[in-house]
């Protein structure tokens, strides 16, 4: 984990493409847009098979709403994947520590809604699948079973991300500490406090032109 507010390295710091892409929150975002892209792509390529007399129809039970979903949330989940890739790359510029916490909690809030999401898909194309008069379809049955395949691995990817979200979010909020006190206002403190602190009457004397020479001696005057 780097250091720095919400896990980043402080503003400022070159930009390394090779250690970047080497980071697990990137691994993890660019398999998570892979997966979502095959789940659209399968879906969208041979998702829609035609009967006999040219009627289009979902291959997932005739179910128009399976594959609907399939292809929404594999498209947000792609665009989500690579706008959140662009994010990280950026994040490290961020000085305001504000922004950044609101980057972490929208990448918690989102990894943590798609897998959730695509958790529901899968239970949900497998289900439409187990039911598919498996007769009806001459094309696209590969198809289908790879989009219910990594609608599963979408699952496995997403859960990390979120953990790994949730961490940062942690990291932030504990390097942020509600409970310091100025140490001049501590009254807790077994240290004295500084003079001002206390309302101290003590003040300089002002400046003077005559010398103290402490025997009453007066210099002469010309």
């Amino acid at each position: 984990m780097e250091t720095g507010a919400y896990g980043a390295a402080g503003a400022g710091g070159s930009f390394n493409l090779k250690q970047f892409l080497m980071r697990p929150e990137s691994i993890l975002r660019v398999a998570s847009a892979i997966f979502a892209l095959i789940v659209f792509a399968c879906i969208l390529t041979d998702g829609y098979p035609s009967d006999t007399e040219g009627r289009v129809f979902c291959i997932f039970n005739h179910n128009s709403d399976a594959c609907h979903y399939g292809v929404g949330i594999g498209t947000i989940a792609f665009l989500g994947s690579l706008l959140f890739l662009g994010l990280d790359a950026y994040f490290p510029t961020i000085s305001n520590v504000a922004q950044r916490r609101h980057i972490v909690l929208a990448d918690l809030g989102f990894s943590a809604l798609w897998s959730f999401l695509w958790f529901v898909g899968f239970c949900f194309l497998a289900n439409q699948w187990a039911s598919t008069n498996l007769s009806d379809i001459h094309i696209g049955q590969d198809n289908a079973r790879a989009a219910i395949a990594f609608s599963f691995f979408s699952i496995l990817s997403w859960i990390p991300l979120a953990f790994m979200a949730y961490k940062r979010y942690k990291l932030g909020v504990d390097d942020f500490n509600p409970n310091y006190v100025d140490p001049s206002l501590d009254t807790t403190s077994p240290y004295p406090p500084y003079p001002d602190a206390v309302g101290d009457n003590y003040q300089r004397p002002p400046f003077t032109n005559q010398a103290d020479t402490g025997d009453g001696y007066k210099p002469p005057l010309y």
